[in-house]
């Protein structure tokens, strides 16, 4: 969070979201089709009769190990929501630049970690002392500047807000502890006494306490090299006495050895490439917020290189200060949830709760505690799209995500064969979010975005990329290529470009598209000769987040973008000509994951209805321009993210973290026990079965299936791999 002014700056900004590819690969002909198509609905109808009588006791490699050997089935239905391997629950590392950084931008997901019991540990790189007043603004002028103070009373909510959503109490006791440092230092670490799971680690550098203007003594200092290195804030109550200095390679080397520590298998993590106002050029979001995630993409970058004695981790990133500005996410009652925990970081009672003189909270937040409608909210910066997930002509499955800063490949050959994997493609600093594309030939194109490094901060850089299937059906891939990025300066728009959005027209012709730093869209498309061409301004304004694409039945490419009050869309006049001009839709605000799939003659749009959760869905056809025909509310588990259609099932987050789904018109929605990183993705399999995945937050790939039919149910959850542990 900013300091005293900058932050009450931010919450009167105003400000900037997501979207998918197309689903799944064809397969070569009919006359295939037909062959395989009564051997998919006896495999589903065995995995139904095998799995519902045995769900509780069949491990993951017995499951597998009895699909390879199929016998005949009696057809009945399995009970949904099982796992025939019970998750490992993972461990949790959030690592913010302020205190309530997390409460603000990284719940409710937070929240779900800690209530479900999951080991959970936030880091705190500043001490976020702003100016010292620790006050509510009538009382700020007559109010003594006191930062180590100050910096105190943050944690003292922090320690509060943690206590109150793990055990009920905020008082619950916390043991406080002095820990060296891989870079030279000393942090504190607190373990909560009744939760010893929930752990707390302050390193106590010095923050930048503006959100915009250039501050020497500041992270983004530190990093653009302005000063050798940022010295400690401590904060009055801390059991840390020695004070210190971090040159950047020691910031890094601090977070390493947290993480070697910690050994997570989720990270979470703030944006690092927000983005910057068009009219003002000002950041979206706070210095140190995205220069405290470019510490962490260093960090996880060395740590997946260097530590080797480690399990799988995944990243998530969260958008920051423009969530005020977007729709909201979350229903009323977990916005209630999320705000009750920023009431007591805030120390609204003013009861000294906690026996310090320098308080037990932030009272700069207490004259509102829900800042800029972010209590209302939560986005992913990354990691929304839900195509990557994908099936080949042999009606195996692939599945693609970024662990370790690498792309992870899972495959299962044909219909029943076994699962190998993750195998992590070569190539590192691999952004989340990723998707898939089967090319004319059968191949299947993997299609992403990428970090990279230099030895000046000018080189920071992100472009997208690009890895294809050596032949159809082999599991080596060739090197990745880039199609370079339209934010080329880092300095214009913090590289902010969002995930690729990839779609093949009827003529066979690729494309990519991405929202750009000024919220527009932007495209590159294949040349017949394999070629790429540049990236191609289309137009439109307000964009947020991933651009979503898919195909219509005339073999027509769209293209849709939320903005903060609707959603824009680009249409084919033909397959093979340039996209047409930015039309308006006429949908009302969405939230900003959205999913698009050719159905029914035209493309079929999925999104989350605001302050909801509720799933909402509307056709798209492009005959004659663009017209949006039967917007319809489909319900859901509240919940918030992107949502992944295939065939009959409907799944996504709800309320508590869990994947929800809905396997047809007037089914119940139903709750699996599981929790996950990003979004699920699922993919239709010839044409007699769907395929759903997450990657839950033990950085393991969880697959199960179903009948594409009306009455079909889930099959049990089947973990792929091994637990994720250390070697």
């Amino acid at each position: 969070m900013p300091g005293r002014g900058a932050r009450r700056r931010a919450r009167r900004r105003g400000g900037r979201g997501a979207g998918i590819g197309p689903g799944p690969g064809s397969g070569p002909a009919a006359e295939r089709d037909r062959h395989h198509r009564a051997a998919l609905v006896k495999v589903v109808a065995f995995v139904a009769a095998t799995l519902a009588g045995s769900m509780l006791v069949l491990r993951g490699t017995d499951a597998l190990d009895r699909l390879d050997h199929p016998a005949p089935s009696d057809g009945r239905a399995v009970a949904p929501a099982a796992v025939a391997d019970a998750p490992d629950p993972g461990r949790v590392l959030q690592i913010v630049a302020h205190p309530d950084d997390d409460l603000y931008f990284m719940n409710p997901d937070l929240r779900y970690s800690i209530t479900a019991g999951h080991p959970v540990t936030s880091v705190y790189l500043t001490s976020g002392e702003a100016d010292g007043i620790n006050a509510v603004a009538a009382k700020e002028k007559s109010t003594r500047p006191d930062k180590p103070a100050y910096a105190e009373a943050r944690q003292n909510g922090i320690r509060a807000a943690y206590a109150q959503m793990a055990t009920g109490d905020r008082t619950s006791a916390w043991k406080r502890t002095v820990v060296p440092t891989k870079g030279g230092a000393q942090a504190e670490v607190d373990v909560l006494v009744a939760k010893p799971h929930v752990n707390l680690v302050w390193l106590q550098m010095h923050e930048a306490g503006n959100v915009y203007e250039p501050v020497t003594d500041s992270l983004h200092g530190l990093w653009d090299g302005k000063i050798p290195r940022l010295e400690s804030m401590l904060a009055s109550g801390t059991p840390v006495k020695q004070r210190f200095a971090y040159t950047k390679e020691q910031v890094v080397q601090t977070l390493v050895g947290v993480l070697e520590q910690y050994k997570p298998t989720t990270i979470r993590a703030q944006d690092p490439t927000p983005g910057r106002f068009p009219d003002t050029k000002r950041y979206t979001d706070h210095q140190d917020h995205f220069y405290g995630a470019r510490f962490v993409q260093l960090a996880t970058a060395a740590y997946a290189k260097d530590v080797k004695d480690r399990p799988h981790f995944a990243l998530q990133n969260y958008i920051g200060y423009f969530n005020g500005s977007l729709p909201s996410t979350l229903d009323p009652g977990e916005a209630k949830e999320k705000l009750d925990s920023l009431d007591t970081y805030s120390w609204l009672d003013r009861q000294n709760h906690c026996g310090s003189a320098a308080g037990c909270g932030d009272l700069k937040v207490a004259d509102h505690p829900a800042g800029n409608r972010w209590t209302d909210t939560v986005n992913y910066a990354r990691g929304n799209g839900t195509s990557w997930l994908t099936s080949d002509e042999d009606h195996g499955l692939w599945a693609f995500k970024v662990l370790d800063g690498q792309v992870a490949v899972w495959h299962r050959a044909g219909i029943v064969g076994p699962w190998t994997g993750p195998t992590l493609l070569p190539g590192t600093g691999m952004d989340p979010g990723m998707s898939t594309l089967t090319l004319k030939d059968g191949r299947i194109a993997a299609f992403g975005t990428r970090t990279s490094f230099g030895a000046k901060p000018a080189d920071y850089r992100r472009e997208v990329v690009y890895a294809v299937q050596r032949a159809p059906g082999a599991r080596e891939f060739g090197e990745w290529q880039s199609l370079g990025t339209p934010e080329t300066v880092d300095e214009t728009w913090t590289s902010d470009i969002s995930a690729p959005a990839v779609s093949l027209d009827g003529t066979g012709q690729a494309a990519a598209y991405v929202r750009d730093g000024a919220g527009t869209l932007r495209g590159t498309v294949q040349r017949a000769d394999g070629s790429w061409g540049p990236w191609e301004r289309y137009g439109g304004a307000d964009l947020h987040g991933t651009p979503a694409t898919a195909t219509d039945g005339a073999g027509r490419r769209m293209v849709f973008s939320t903005t903060s009050k609707t959603v824009l869309g680009w249409v084919q006049p033909k397959p093979g000509a340039p996209l047409g001009p930015a039309t308006a839709t006429g949908l009302p605000d969405t939230t900003l994951p959205l999913t698009a799939a050719g159905r029914e003659g035209g493309v079929r749009l999925w999104f989350r209805k605001p302050g909801s959760g509720n799933v909402r869905t509307a056709l798209v056809t492009g005959t004659d321009g663009l017209k949006v025909n039967n917007l319809t509310d489909l319900g859901g588990l509240q919940g918030f993210g992107a949502v992944t259609a295939s065939g009959h099932v409907l799944a996504g987050r709800t309320a508590g973290g869990q994947l929800g789904s809905e396997l047809g018109r007037d089914r119940p929605w139903e709750r699996s026990p599981l929790m996950f990183v990003g979004a699920p993705s699922s993919t239709t399999t010839g044409r007699g079965m769907v395929s759903l995945a997450v990657v839950g937050l033990d950085a393991r790939l969880y697959v199960t299936s179903s009948a594409d039919a009306p009455d079909a149910r889930l099959a049990p959850w089947q973990p792929v791999g091994p637990r994720n542990t250390a070697p």
